[in-house]
C-alpha cells in the first residue's frame, strides 16, 4: 500500500506502539485521526506529527463507552474527509492468577482489547470500501500466538482479535480492504512499567520504534502477519510440534514468573 496522503484512524495514540506508529508514518504526509482516553499526550503526538508534515487531529475517547466506536469513526470520517486505514492499536492488561483477578479487571480487558476493535472496525467499514484500497491493521501480541500463563485473560483478548483480523480479511477477499495483523513482542512502552520480568524471564524487550517501523513495513509491503519478538518463532514451531514440552519447559520458571508479573497492570 502506498501510504502517502492516507486518512488513518488510530487508536492508542497517546503512548508507547501508538505514539511510535503516529511519528513513523508522519514522514508519509497523511491526515491522521489519534484517539486515546487522555487529550494532553494526543496533543503532543499531533503537534510532532505536523512538525514532520503531517496533519493531525485528536479525538478523545473511552473506546469502551457505549456508542464510542462508532461516534469515532463518524468523526474521523468528517474531520479527514474519509478514512483509508484504520490502526486498532489500544488495549490494557492485568496479568496474575486468574481467580485472583477481578471479574471487573477480566472484563475491561476483554472490553477495550477485543470488543472496541470489533465495534470499530464495523463502523469505519463503509468508509475503507469507499476508499478503494481500504487497510485494517490490528495491533495483537505474541501472547496472542502463545498461551502464557499469568496472562490468561488478555492473551485470549488478544487471539480473538488476530482470529478476528483473519476471519475479516478472508471475508474481505478482493472487496478493496487489507487486513495485516501485528504481534508485538515485550515493548518497552508504558504498558509495561508495573512488570518485573526481563529477559531472563522470557521477555526480550524491543523499543516502539522498532516495532512501528516492522508494522509500517508490512502496511507498505502487503503483508498478512508481522510478528516480533526475538526467538517467537522458534517458540510458536515447537508449541506446535510439542506442546506438552513447552509446557514442562515453561514450568519450571513459573514460580519466579508470577511473582515479577504479578502486579502488572495497565488498567
Amino acid at each position: 500500500m502506498d501510504l502517502n496522503n492516507r486518512s488513518i484512524l488510530l487508536t492508542g495514540a497517546g503512548s508507547g506502539i501508538g505514539r511510535a506508529l503516529a511519528l513513523d508514518l508522519a514522514q508519509y504526509s497523511p491526515r491522521l485521526a489519534l484517539v486515546g482516553r487522555r487529550s494532553e499526550p494526543l496533543e503532543e503526538v499531533a503537534a510532532l506529527v505536523r512538525e514532520k508534515g503531517g496533519e493531525a487531529v485528536v479525538i478523545p475517547a473511552d473506546l469502551t463507552a457505549d456508542g464510542a466506536p462508532a461516534r469515532v469513526a463518524a468523526a474521523a470520517q468528517e474531520q479527514l474527509g474519509g478514512i483509508d486505514v484504520l490502526i486498532n492499536n489500544a488495549g490494557n492488561v492485568r496479568a496474575g492468577r486468574l481467580e485472583a483477578i477481578e471479574e471487573s479487571e477480566v472484563l475491561a480487558q476483554i472490553a477495550l482489547n477485543l470488543t472496541a476493535p470489533i465495534l470499530l472496525t464495523r463502523a469505519a467499514l463503509p468508509a475503507l470500501r469507499a476508499s478503494g484500497e481500504g487497510l485494517v491493521v490490528n495491533v495483537s501480541s505474541g501472547f496472542g500466538l502463545l498461551g502464557m500463563a499469568f496472562y490468561a485473560t488478555y492473551g485470549a483478548t488478544k487471539a480473538g482479535i488476530a482470529h478476528f483480523g483473519e476471519a475479516l480479511r478472508r471475508e474481505l477477499y478482493g472487496e478493496g480492504v487489507h487486513v495485516l495483523n501485528v504481534f508485538p513482542g515485550a515493548t518497552d512502552t508504558p504498558m509495561m512499567e508495573s512488570s518485573e520480568a526481563e529477559a531472563q524471564h522470557g521477555f526480550d524487550y524491543e523499543s516502539p520504534e522498532e516495532v512501528a517501523a516492522a508494522t509500517v513495513a508490512g502496511m507498505i509491503g502487503g503483508e498478512i502477519n508481522v510478528v516480533r519478538g526475538g526467538s517467537m518463532g522458534q517458540m510458536l514451531t515447537r508449541n506446535r510440534e510439542d506442546p506438552a514440552g513447552v509446557d514442562r519447559m515453561l514450568a519450571e520458571g513459573k514460580d519466579e514468573l508470577e511473582k515479577v508479573v504479578a502486579d502488572h497492570s495497565s488498567l
